[in-house]
């Protein structure tokens, strides 16, 4: 099917700073797509040229094959933005806020009651609807933004950091209104530098690192780019030299000695520590420890770019 989003070498720069540089993506009807990097990486810049909220440096934005510029209100009308701040009047409520949107976006009478409803429902905030927004959670502002995103039935809806600054139990029920909107067929383009948020809600993942698209692929395609093995590490204590070289008869595998046992990389952790276990009471050794450590995006990110995402 054709895409619903297509970007074609994006670059935005700020005088001297490039904050976005050569970006390409597109998104097909359905799709969840995540746009994964660091604060500062150049996410909501590209979530604003999109939007059409700023100029390009260089490049082009397509959705359903119109160009959005900052002047092309009838392409931007198939989009839905949800800012990371919040975008509510705090003294209106739920449903006056998204009257108000609704009417901004065209929409009157039935027809926009109707969908208040249903967004309201989406979100989990149909019971709260008539408190104003003052009243509101951080969570619960967050899923009222997100309504308004909603409203008027975006061909795409852009999520840019949704969860940041909300409790647990509200970031799971946001997360979950986001997943239900992708299998309904609406195409989401949604930012994070949570890796936990990637891998739940995204059919494909673009990372993104001082301002360039790095890799892109499914969850499975990208952590298969490092290769399949994990890494086991075993502490012990007893005559090491003896079990070490035991284990390093281990089909595919490869055997590093530590301080206190051995760290082996290999292709099936679970048969590595039975066997470590195993030839550990055979050689009078007493393990005190087993760490498996598997492939995944932590793993991608830290590759590609010499720094894990969580110390950024």
């Amino acid at each position: 099917m054709p895409a619903v989003l297509e970007c074609a070498h994006l670059a935005r720069s700020f005088g001297s700073l490039q904050a976005v540089d050569d970006v390409s993506l597109t998104i097909a009807p359905g799709e969840t797509y995540g746009l994964l990097g660091p604060n500062g990486a150049g996410k909501t810049t590209t979530i604003s040229m999109i939007a059409g909220l700023l100029t390009p440096s260089a490049g082009t934005v397509r959705v359903l094959g119109r160009e959005i510029t900052t002047a092309a209100s009838t392409a931007k009308s198939a989009i839905g933005l949800v800012p990371q701040d919040i975008a509510l009047y705090p003294d209106l409520s739920a449903r006056e806020n998204l009257r108000f949107f609704g009417r901004l976006q065209g929409m009157r009478g039935a027809e926009l009651e109707s969908r208040i409803d249903e967004t309201l429902e989406v979100v989990g905030l149909r019971e709260r609807g008539k408190d104003r927004i003052e009243t509101y959670s951080g969570g619960m502002k967050r899923r009222a933004n997100i309504a308004v995103g909603l409203l008027h039935s975006p061909t795409l809806l852009m999520l840019d950091e949704p969860t940041v600054g909300v409790d647990p139990q509200s970031r799971n029920s946001i997360l979950e209104a986001i997943a239900n909107l992708g299998t309904a067929g609406m195409a989401v383009l949604y930012t994070t530098h949570y890796m936990e948020e990637a891998e739940r809600l995204c059919d494909r993942i673009g990372i993104i690192d001082d301002g360039r698209l790095i890799a892109e692929g499914t969850r499975a395609e990208l952590v298969a780019s490092l290769g399949t093995a994990s890494r086991v590490t075993v502490r012990a204590e007893g005559p090491l030299d003896e079990w070490r070289e035991s284990l390093a008869g281990l089909p595919g595998t490869q055997v590093h000695a530590t301080a206190d046992g051995v760290e082996i990389t290999c292709p099936d952790p679970t048969g590595t520590v039975a066997a470590a276990f195993e030839r550990a009471g055979r050689h009078g050794v007493t393990i005190s420890g087993v760490d498996v450590a598997t492939p995944d995006l932590e793993s991608v990110f830290l590759h590609l770019t010499g720094k894990a995402l969580r110390d950024e």
